[in-house]
């Protein structure tokens, strides 16, 4: 049983993988390169994920086996906060692409398994 804390911090980040969806649907590389409200939001849910994974990975360890890539994930949060400037579009869209879907599976596989 998760404690209600990681539970909230595991629905954050389903929240923020779904919005990324949402902002992004329909967009391409391009678009995003172009608009730069569309890249602050993008940035800012990718802020909330690795902020929400590593509060909870604090909460409870062993999420850091359970979630693929967790430390990277943190990583690019820090990367996005400290070095912002260094950041390239294509890293985040490829990301957005490659990544987000895993993440959104294996958080709904957790929150799906307390629901239970």
């Amino acid at each position: 049983m998760r404690r209600p804390e990681t539970l909230k911090y595991l629905f954050d980040i389903l929240q923020a993988c779904r919005l990324l969806e949402q902002f992004t649907s329909g967009k391409s590389l391009a678009d995003f390169e172009r608009d730069a409200m569309l890249r602050s939001a993008v940035e800012r849910q990718f802020e909330i994920i690795g902020e929400a994974l590593r509060l909870a990975i604090r909460e409870e360890p062993d999420l850091a086996g359970l979630i693929s890539d967790s430390s990277r994930i943190v990583a690019f949060r820090n990367r996005l906060i400290h070095g912002y400037a260094g950041v390239l579009s294509d890293v985040g869209w490829g990301i957005l692409e490659t990544n987000l879907p895993t993440l959104r599976m294996e958080v709904t596989r957790l929150l799906e398994g307390e629901a239970r």
